[in-house]
């Protein structure tokens, strides 16, 4: 059980979260690439909740076992395309480094040329990284545990 229910203790907050969820999932970011991401950034941050939760999105968006497995060593494997790849380095840089330099802001911004889309990048890596930070503190559980 989580230490504190974030909808009950502060529903305006949880809300808003929700809402930002809900905006990112309808602009231009390919699906897959968003639950790429999210789940990469939630295996970085030890989020249980988020990783269980983000690989059985991924997985009803058509991700292969393969490729999810791949996922915490996508540098070195071969099933992620270009896209793929500079979206993932772009979030982990920022989930880990707080610092994003040029040359992969270059890589990203040449693999997203769509500035809407690459927005979309963006937001949803700052969101899945402020919804870690719920669910690692507050010790949230999956569902099924």
């Amino acid at each position: 059980m989580a230490r504190l229910n974030m909808s009950e203790a502060a529903p305006e907050p949880y809300l808003a979260f929700r809402q930002a969820d809900g905006a990112i999932r309808k602009g231009p970011l390919a699906e897959k690439v968003r639950e790429l991401v999210k789940l990469r950034v939630s295996q970085v941050n030890g989020c249980v909740y988020c990783v269980d939760k983000h690989a059985a999105e991924a997985r009803r968006s058509g991700e292969t076992e393969d490729r999810l497995t791949h996922l915490p060593v996508w540098r070195e494997s071969e099933l992620f395309d270009e896209r793929e790849r500079a979206a993932l380095a772009y979030a982990e840089a920022v989930t880990t480094q707080r610092h994003v330099d040029d040359e992969l802001w270059d890589e990203a911004r040449k693999q997203f040329p769509d500035k809407a889309e690459l927005g979309h990048l963006v937001a949803q890596v700052a969101l899945i990284n402020a919804l870690n930070m719920l669910g690692v503190p507050l010790r949230m559980k999956p569902p099924r545990h």
